[in-house]
């Protein structure tokens, strides 16, 4: 007997789990009597909860699938979409003390309290709302994708659109096979575009699933809204203690049974080519080569000051030492279990091929394929419960984003109780637009690549705002509503007009890479001549299909059953290549990580050009206000709130107390000399990214 799908030991799990998390929050409810207590856990979480906190909000286990998937389809390359950040460990030993020492709520009161802007706030919180819903509309779908193929229905209970479905999919994945080696002839050319229509479209899977997106989607968010409106920025901390076992487990538990099955690391080279192997990728078949794991990094750089939850997480903490190391030692946890996701997508290739269409289903699949009873109730509460503490905590930071710089600005002067009851509401409204981004969103990795970028909006002007005096509102506003065009509303806008998106000038391909790569040789390869012994070195021919040039999601035809009607993009139009073919270069030619770089670069370098020249061709602020900021940027935090308030108050009296620590000291360069703790948690932070890197190269080396 199955339930949905699931043995009654791992359905057993899965019920228990859900009953835990209500108790949770309920008993932690009657500690959220004020705002502080429910936004930031009324500052006096300590390291342990600052790191279960920060490991919650940085290792979402719907991040797992994700970097799998873009391993299993670029090659251990595909890692660095989320190893990047391993580069950016150390920087958090200082970012989080920024936010401890600003003594805000929001990222929006940032600039309320630096421009005395309440425009830029609200529009803050506006944007910032818009980003974190598709965070959350990311999570749904991958979330979707990976528990799908492990609640599957039996072949007994299959209808005939089922059965019709999983033909159409079998003949989808031998044509491709086919298509990887040698042109196919007109007939099967047209059959094989009618069917990867069907299949980008979502419309043609390995298997039917008893779990459908409008009911997963509605019960997942529906425990998050009642645990969250119960228990606050606190619950989620606590829940995210229990998650963080669970989500090393999920991460690890699905490598040593793969690698029992396929013959240890030796077995695993024996399967995979060589070149999927490559730590910075090839040109021709990965996304990921240095240079645009170079422009990854830069964009992340100034992405991760943004991100929302960084004043809520930060300003938490009890003290500064609770900042730093919740940070940076979640951050480098995060690392090795990024690397854990990334071997997993190599077993992936090494069980089945590169033969998977839909790569964000391999996760599930694997855990299908390879645990045992019990073991799929762990996996299934590992994702769905990672995915709760981390829509937890998102929802927080936003309903505080709503109250605090929406709607008590319209409505000043209510009781506290009052803007409780607002923050409330709010959660189950967020988790409802979330709900609606991943009904109307396809690609998941996409969507990932979208929110990542989205970010530097609002990061450049947040990073210079704490480095650079001379900074202006006029040269803010306008950087932010020209990077909105140039990233996001012109890019949609094309996709949401059907002349344009079906125009033959917009629905180009790149050219086709034909590549000879070296590949070990399978028991196909034997049986065919081709090597004399499985694992021997084998050259064979890599065609890889023309990817879309302007459109992220690629080029489909209108009418998915009709192989001759008009083509159409899908995603988003990539505004910033097209910039580039108007210049006269000659993207065509581009391949898909020249295409990525140009994208990044563009986005990254526009908006700190503006900020900059603008700041420079317009009046500064006040300089006494101005200097205040400064000056508690630079107050430490005291180990009392009596002491602490002594020491703002000093500040505020004599603004140019801390000048004597600027490095630069008659600039408008806010960088500060580093004392001792600075110095020796700096280096030893980017000693452990050494070490990090010399893990993850020593692991690729096993068994080769």
């Amino acid at each position: 007997m199955r339930f949905y799908g699931l043995h009654p030991l791992d359905a057993l799990l899965l019920v228990l789990y859900v009953v835990s998390v209500i108790g949770i929050g309920k008993h932690l409810a009657s500690r959220n009597r004020t705002g502080e207590d429910f936004f930031l856990g009324g500052r006096k979480m300590g390291k342990w909860l600052q790191f279960f906190l920060n490991f919650g909000n940085m290792a979402d286990p719907t991040s797992a699938p994700a970097t799998a998937a873009s391993v299993y389809k670029e090659g251990i390359g595909g890692i660095w979409l989320l190893l990047i950040t391993l580069f950016l460990t150390p920087y958090y030993w200082f970012m989080n003390v920024w936010y401890r020492r600003v003594r805000l709520t929001t990222m929006a009161d940032l600039f309320q309290d630096r421009f005395r802007s309440g425009f830029l706030g609200s529009f803050y919180a506006v944007i910032a709302l818009a980003q974190a819903i598709f965070l959350i509309g990311f999570g749904n779908i991958i979330a979707l994708k990976t528990l799908q193929p492990i609640m599957v229905k039996p072949e007994a209970s299959y209808s005939v659109a089922d059965r019709a479905m999983l033909a159409d999919f079998r003949e989808y994945s031998d044509l491709h096979k086919v298509r990887e080696q040698s042109p196919l002839p007109p007939a099967q050319a047209k059959r094989y575009d009618v069917l990867k229509g069907l299949h980008d479209q979502g419309k043609i899977h390995p298997y039917v699933s008893y779990l459908q997106p409008v009911s997963f989607y509605l019960l997942a968010n529906l425990l998050v809204a009642v645990f969250i409106v119960l228990g606050g920025l606190t619950a989620t901390a606590v829940i995210n203690g229990v998650q963080s076992a669970l989500i090393i487990l999920a991460s690890v538990i699905l490598i040593p049974f793969g690698l029992m099955r396929i013959g240890g690391f030796e077995g695993l080279h024996a399967r995979v080519s060589s070149q999927m192997f490559d730590m910075f990728g090839n040109s021709d078949l990965s996304e990921y080569t240095w240079y645009s794991i170079a422009s990854f990094l830069l964009v992340s750089f100034v992405s991760i000051t943004a991100a929302q939850g960084n004043m809520n997480v930060g300003g938490s903490a009890k003290d500064e030492m609770a900042a730093r190391m919740g940070a940076v030692t979640s951050g480098f946890t995060k690392r090795f279990l990024t690397i854990a996701w990334g071997f997993t997508g190599l077993v992936a290739l090494a069980l089945w091929g590169a033969h998977q269409s839909d790569a964000d289903q391999i996760w599930g699949r694997l855990t299908l394929t390879l645990l045992p009873v019990g073991m799929i109730g762990v996996m299934i509460i590992a994702i769905l419960g990672g995915k709760l503490a981390n829509l937890g905590s998102t929802s927080v930071v936003l309903s505080a984003l709503i109250v605090k710089n929406l709607y008590e600005p319209c409505f000043p002067g209510r009781s506290e109780k009052h803007y409780m009851v607002v923050a409330r509401l709010s959660v189950p409204l967020i988790l409802a637009l979330g709900i609606v981004v991943a009904l109307t969103m396809g690609n998941a990795i996409s969507l990932l690549k979208l929110t990542i970028v989205m970010s530097v909006i609002w990061g450049a002007p947040i990073l210079l705002i704490f480095l650079w005096r001379r900074l202006t509102k006029p040269a803010v506003t306008l950087q932010v509503i020209v990077t909105l065009l140039l990233i996001l509303i012109i890019p949609y806008a094309v996709t949401a007009i059907p002349a344009l998106r079906r125009s033959p000038k917009l629905t180009v391909k790149t050219h086709e890479i034909v590549t000879m790569v070296d590949r070990k040789a399978t028991r196909e390869d034997v049986g065919a001549g081709l090597a004399p012994a499985v694992g021997a070195t084998v050259r064979k021919q890599h065609r890889s299909e023309p990817v879309a040039l302007y459109f992220e999601d690629g080029i489909a035809a209108v009418d998915p059953s009709d192989p001759d009607s008009p083509r159409q993009g899908m995603g988003r139009f990539n505004v910033e290549v097209y910039l580039l073919h108007l210049l006269g270069v000659k993207v065509a030619e581009f391949t898909p990580p020249m295409i990525l770089t140009a994208r990044l670069l563009t986005d990254t370098a526009v908006p700190f050009l503006l900020l900059i020249v603008v700041s420079l061709l317009t009046p500064r602020g006040e300089s006494l206000r101005l200097a205040r900021f400064y000056a508690r940027l630079k107050t430490p935090v005291g180990a009392t709130p009596e002491e602490e308030a002594e020491e703002i108050a000093h500040s505020e009296e004599d603004p140019g107390r801390f000048d004597h620590l600027k490095l630069f000291p008659r600039s408008d360069w806010e960088f500060t000399k580093w004392d001792r703790t600075d110095t020796v948690g700096f280096l030893s932070c980017c000693a452990f990214v050494a070490f990090v890197l010399a893990v993850f190269q020593g692991l690729l080396r096993l068994g080769s």
